[in-house]
Protein backbone atom coordinates (compact mmCIF):
# COMPACT_ATOMS: atom_id res chain seq x y z
CA UNK A 1 0.00 0.00 0.00
CA UNK A 2 1.31 3.42 -0.91
CA UNK A 3 0.78 6.33 1.48
CA UNK A 4 1.09 9.95 0.42
CA UNK A 5 1.27 12.85 2.85
CA UNK A 6 0.01 16.22 1.72
CA UNK A 7 0.40 19.29 3.92
CA UNK A 8 -2.91 21.08 4.34
CA UNK A 9 -3.37 24.81 4.38
CA UNK A 10 -6.33 26.41 6.12
CA UNK A 11 -7.99 26.92 2.74
CA UNK A 12 -7.47 23.23 1.88
CA UNK A 13 -9.17 22.24 5.12
CA UNK A 14 -12.00 24.65 4.30
CA UNK A 15 -12.42 22.97 0.88
CA UNK A 16 -12.35 19.46 2.37
CA UNK A 17 -15.02 20.35 4.90
CA UNK A 18 -17.12 22.07 2.21
CA UNK A 19 -17.05 18.83 0.16
CA UNK A 20 -18.48 17.06 3.20
CA UNK A 21 -21.29 19.56 3.59
CA UNK A 22 -19.77 21.73 6.33
CA UNK A 23 -19.73 25.40 5.38
CA UNK A 24 -16.93 27.03 7.38
CA UNK A 25 -14.44 29.81 6.73
CA UNK A 26 -10.67 29.25 6.68
CA UNK A 27 -10.42 31.95 9.37
CA UNK A 28 -12.59 29.85 11.65
CA UNK A 29 -10.41 26.81 10.92
CA UNK A 30 -7.34 28.88 11.88
CA UNK A 31 -9.03 30.13 15.05
CA UNK A 32 -9.93 26.58 16.09
CA UNK A 33 -6.41 25.35 15.26
CA UNK A 34 -4.86 28.07 17.42
CA UNK A 35 -7.30 27.34 20.21
CA UNK A 36 -7.25 23.53 20.29
CA UNK A 37 -3.99 22.65 18.50
CA UNK A 38 -1.79 23.16 21.59
CA UNK A 39 -4.18 21.01 23.65
CA UNK A 40 -3.94 18.16 21.15
CA UNK A 41 -0.15 18.54 20.95
CA UNK A 42 0.17 18.48 24.75
CA UNK A 43 -1.95 15.32 24.96
CA UNK A 44 0.13 13.59 22.28
CA UNK A 45 3.33 14.63 24.08
CA UNK A 46 1.98 13.41 27.43
CA UNK A 47 1.09 9.99 26.01
CA UNK A 48 4.47 9.68 24.31
CA UNK A 49 6.26 10.49 27.58
CA UNK A 50 4.13 7.91 29.43
CA UNK A 51 5.15 5.27 26.88
CA UNK A 52 8.81 6.21 27.27
CA UNK A 53 8.55 6.12 31.09
CA UNK A 54 7.20 2.59 30.84
CA UNK A 55 10.47 1.64 29.12
CA UNK A 56 12.66 -0.37 31.48
CA UNK A 57 15.60 2.00 31.00
CA UNK A 58 13.98 5.47 31.39
CA UNK A 59 17.02 7.74 31.26
CA UNK A 60 17.78 11.39 30.67
CA UNK A 61 20.78 12.98 29.00
CA UNK A 62 21.63 16.37 30.53
CA UNK A 63 24.00 18.91 29.03
CA UNK A 64 24.65 22.60 28.58
CA UNK A 65 25.70 24.46 25.48
CA UNK A 66 27.32 27.88 25.11
CA UNK A 67 25.11 30.32 23.20
CA UNK A 68 25.69 33.96 22.47
CA UNK A 69 22.73 36.31 22.89
CA UNK A 70 23.25 40.00 22.10
CA UNK A 71 27.01 39.56 22.41
CA UNK A 72 26.83 37.96 25.86
CA UNK A 73 27.63 34.32 26.60
CA UNK A 74 24.73 32.36 28.07
CA UNK A 75 24.21 28.67 28.72
CA UNK A 76 21.42 26.61 27.19
CA UNK A 77 20.59 23.76 29.58
CA UNK A 78 18.81 20.77 28.02
CA UNK A 79 17.37 17.46 29.12
CA UNK A 80 16.77 14.88 26.43
CA UNK A 81 15.13 11.51 26.96
CA UNK A 82 16.94 8.38 25.72
CA UNK A 83 14.84 8.29 22.52
CA UNK A 84 15.79 11.84 21.52
CA UNK A 85 12.71 13.75 22.73
CA UNK A 86 13.54 17.12 24.30
CA UNK A 87 12.06 17.29 27.79
CA UNK A 88 13.10 20.72 29.06
CA UNK A 89 15.42 23.48 27.97
CA UNK A 90 16.17 26.88 29.47
CA UNK A 91 18.80 29.59 29.26
CA UNK A 92 20.82 31.02 32.17
CA UNK A 93 23.70 33.45 32.54
CA UNK A 94 25.55 31.15 34.92
CA UNK A 95 26.92 27.64 34.69
CA UNK A 96 27.06 26.34 38.23
CA UNK A 97 25.51 23.90 40.65
CA UNK A 98 22.50 26.14 41.28
CA UNK A 99 21.57 26.26 37.58
CA UNK A 100 22.00 22.49 37.21
CA UNK A 101 19.78 21.83 40.24
CA UNK A 102 17.17 24.21 38.85
CA UNK A 103 17.10 22.13 35.66
CA UNK A 104 16.72 18.90 37.65
CA UNK A 105 13.94 20.32 39.82
CA UNK A 106 12.05 21.45 36.74
CA UNK A 107 12.24 18.06 35.08
CA UNK A 108 11.49 15.97 38.16
CA UNK A 109 8.47 18.13 38.96
CA UNK A 110 7.06 17.63 35.47
CA UNK A 111 8.12 14.05 34.62
CA UNK A 112 9.00 12.26 37.87
CA UNK A 113 12.26 10.46 38.65
CA UNK A 114 14.33 8.74 35.95
CA UNK A 115 16.08 5.39 36.30
CA UNK A 116 19.38 6.81 35.00
CA UNK A 117 20.82 10.32 34.46
CA UNK A 118 23.62 10.65 31.90
CA UNK A 119 25.77 13.81 31.97
CA UNK A 120 28.83 15.07 30.13
CA UNK A 121 30.81 14.91 33.41
CA UNK A 122 31.26 18.65 33.80
CA UNK A 123 31.62 19.94 37.34
CA UNK A 124 28.34 21.88 37.23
Amino acid sequence: MMCVRIPLSLRNVEDLLHERGIDISHETVGFRWNRFGPLFAAEIRRKRIQQMRAHSNWQWHLDEVFVEINGETHYLWRAVVHEGELLVSFVTKRRDRKAALELLRKIIKRYGNPHVIVTDKLRS
